[in-house]
């Protein structure tokens, strides 16, 4: 559809016109988003069970079809009932001990708009005629998706949800809902379906804020960006820590312990002690040239003005305002007389100030005893100052380690402390809030007016609101642009949040993101076991008391539908010792193929015989520590030229074991894991994880003895 960017007609009749067009464009491709498996099951509910009679979906009887998106007939009849509709949630919950109404479940599989089989479970065979009965079909659909290969892209469930997930899915929104669950359980797919689910039931509040996606990584972003789209849902911002803080790039890496110390609760201190040791006193008078004339800037001038800009409340910047106007006023009694300035009109003592302001010397002056700050400003000369970072608190090793080139790239642990200082800086440019509230004030009006037009054209029906097509109308590309208007805008608040991997969030990276939701409505799911950095939540309670304290609640996962049970059962070892109080989740599926271990004295040889021997069975994940990625990649790269990469639909994907979380792939190829192992701190997380990223084959390629942890593989 190609809309004409010049359409004649007043303003009324445009806006008209460009309600129906939004409604149309967003249908259409909510339309193509979910086209490919449109339905995927049916429900044959008894005419006196439980919902029988639902009259919110209006002649549908006893026979319900369930599908990514909700369809009605011309007549208004349904066709197709929203897999997240109240009713939808028997397609889930149903079970032969409590069948909840349903006589039959049955799962579509289909291929474009063909169906080409089915599964059928019953739950009251006398519900079903003889006909009916002869005709039941089916392997189970949860085991027939499980076998599938994967394609390198993350999947929708939404045909083969389970009960304990669906529950969580279609979990109260109020507060911080923690998800904790083993590898394979499912976590960031349900966390993403609830985000579906969210949207589709509380439209109003979440479509204009929008919802956020956090990942651990770009790789896994690109992983996951399939999923909502294809539940028809766009209002939603994927991004990593890294991208949280608008105008800056994030390219640098830094050792772990520095990493640690920078995500640690002390470094909210060190930033108020930083900002504050911007705001000076001089050891003496300073002297300033103005016209001829030596004024004298009394430092105890300063220390008034100082002391009565900080007891304004206000934040750096807007209180800079204070403490500049009271020390130009004493440079201006100097300068006019005292007696003289008192008797001086307000505009005429304006130009006054205005004058000395504009002064080289007096500007110079007033930059170094308080300055206009930056949050990157802040921290760039933070860091590059040993003075500055004495001033904070720091013992001399902290100091030591946050001590770099002022031009140094910015790390992921920076951004924390980017916002944290953005909080206390306030404004960067006073220009900024005037053109900002005009902004506001027009946008404002867009929405009253794009209200009436809806009204008055009919083009309401929750498709398009009147937020968007005020934004469609203004030039700025409405919804499809959320994540850039929401990225740009340090101060965006979402309506939900959600947070994969959280295990692996710092203390200063929580505090950032509940800057983002205010509201306090997230979805937060991980893993304790599988953490694996020096900062890592070990626990829940205190991963949050301090960020939510009395608004959170756990809920836990605990079937695997990804990995075999013959693998879990040698991942489970090494839980053993990495978090012996927590149990590995219990797999649905034993595999057809047991794990083993291969040792190899040239690493990259043995990798490249191990890969040769699962090739032709789908995707295959080659996990191994960062020291060995160049040699491997460059082995696999010369035997399979062009089947390799660092993406997730590569056939073979070569990672760290950092960057494989939240990934799955047919078969796992696990390269040294003693060498995993070794790294102080996360090496048994580590391995666990790299051990689980399998749905069907593992090999394990070791140089030397294999760890005894890994005994059974022996």
């Amino acid at each position: 559809m190609t809309r004409l960017s010049r359409a004649g007609g007043n303003p009324q009749a445009q806006s008209e016109r460009d309600a129906f067009a939004t409604q149309y464009e967003r249908r259409l491709a909510q339309l193509e988003a979910v086209d490919d498996g449109l339905a995927f099951g049916r429900l044959d509910r008894s005419l006196d069970g439980p919902g029988s009679g639902d009259e919110s979906v209006e002649g549908a009887g006893d026979r319900l079809y369930i599908g990514r998106i909700g369809l009605s007939s011309d007549s208004q009849a349904t066709l197709l009932v929203d897999w997240r509709a109240p009713v939808a949630a028997a397609f889930y919950r149903a079970t032969a001990a409590h069948p909840q109404g349903v006589v039959r479940r049955r799962h579509l599989r289909t291929r474009g708009r063909a169906v080409n089989g089915y599964d059928d479970e019953v739950f009251d065979l006398s519900g079903l005629s003889s006909t009916e009965r002869s005709a039941l079909s089916g392997e189970a659909a949860l085991m027939a998706a499980l076998q599938e290969q994967r394609t390198g892209r993350m999947r929708e469930v939404v045909a083969t949800l389970q009960a304990e997930q669906d529950e969580v899915v279609r979990a109260d929104r109020d507060g911080v809902l923690v998800v904790q669950g083993g590898p394979g359980t499912g976590k960031t797919v349900v966390a993403l379906h609830r985000a579906a689910y969210l949207l589709y039931t509380y439209r109003e509040q979440l479509s204009s804020a929008g919802v956020l996606v956090v990942g651990p990584g770009s790789i896994f972003l690109r992983y996951v960006e399939q999923v909502l789209p294809s539940l028809g849902e766009t209002a939603v911002v994927l991004a990593t820590q890294a991208e949280l803080f608008p105008g800056i790039e994030v390219t640098g890496t830094e050792a772990d312990h520095i990493a640690a110390l920078k995500g640690s609760k002390k470094m909210v201190a060190v930033i108020a002690a930083a900002l504050a040791d911007r705001r000076r006193v001089p050891a003496r008078d300073l002297l300033v040239r103005h016209e001829g004339h030596r004024l004298r800037l009394d430092r105890h001038v300063v220390r008034r003005a100082r002391d009565q800009a900080v007891r304004s409340g206000r934040l750096h910047n807007p209180a800079r305002n204070v403490f500049v106007r009271q020390v130009l006023t004493a440079l201006a009694r100097q300068l006019i007389g005292r007696d003289l300035w008192d008797g001086y009109e307000r505009r005429d003592r304006d130009e006054v100030l205005l004058d000395l302001v504009r002064n080289a010397d007096v500007k110079r002056a007033l930059d170094q005893l308080w300055p206009h700050l930056d949050a990157p400003r802040l921290l760039r000369e933070l860091y590059a100052d040993p003075e500055r970072l004495a001033a904070t608190g720091l013992s001399a090793m902290e100091q030591q380690l946050l001590q770099r080139d002022p031009d140094g790239a910015w790390t992921p642990a920076d951004v924390p402390l980017l916002d944290e200082a953005a909080e206390l800086i306030g404004e960067t440019d006073p220009w900024a809030r005037r053109a900002g509230q005009r902004a506001d004030e027009e946008q404002r009006r867009g929405v009253r007016y794009a209200e009436e037009a809806l009204q008055s054209s009919g083009a309401g029906g929750g498709l398009v609101d009147a937020a968007t097509l005020a934004a469609r109308y203004a030039g700025s590309g409405g919804s499809t642009d959320l994540a850039s208007h929401a990225l740009a805008d340090r101060g965006w608040a979402f309506g939900h949040v959600v947070v994969d991997e959280a295990q692996e969030l710092s203390w200063m990276a929580w505090r950032l993101l509940m800057r983002r939701c205010p509201s306090r409505s997230m979805t937060v799911v991980g893993d304790v076991a599988q953490a694996s950095a020096p900062w890592a939540a070990r626990d829940w309670a205190d991963a949050l008391a301090d960020h939510a304290p009395g608004r959170w609640r756990a809920v836990e996962l605990t079937v695997c539908y990804r990995t075999p049970a013959s693998v879990m059962a040698v991942a489970a070892d090494v839980l053993a010792t990495v978090a012996p109080k927590l149990a590995a989740p219990q797999a649905v599926r034993q595999g057809d193929v047991p794990p083993r271990a291969v040792q190899a004295a040239d690493l990259p040889a043995g990798t490249v015989d191990a890969v040769a021997g699962l090739r032709g069975g789908g995707t295959i994940g080659v996990l191994l520590p960062a020291e060995h990625r160049a040699g491997v990649r460059a082995a696999l790269d010369t035997a399979f030229p062009g089947a390799t990469g660092e993406q997730t639909d590569a056939e073979i994907a070569v990672l760290t074991v950092a960057q494989s979380k939240g990934l799955e792939f047919d078969a796992v190829v696990v390269v040294d894991p003693q060498a995993i192992l070794d790294v102080p701190g996360r090496g048994g997380g580590d391995l666990y994880v790299a051990l689980t990223r399998t749905t069907d084959r593992l090999v394990v390629v070791h140089p030397g003895p294999l760890p005894a942890v890994l005994h059974r593989l022996g």
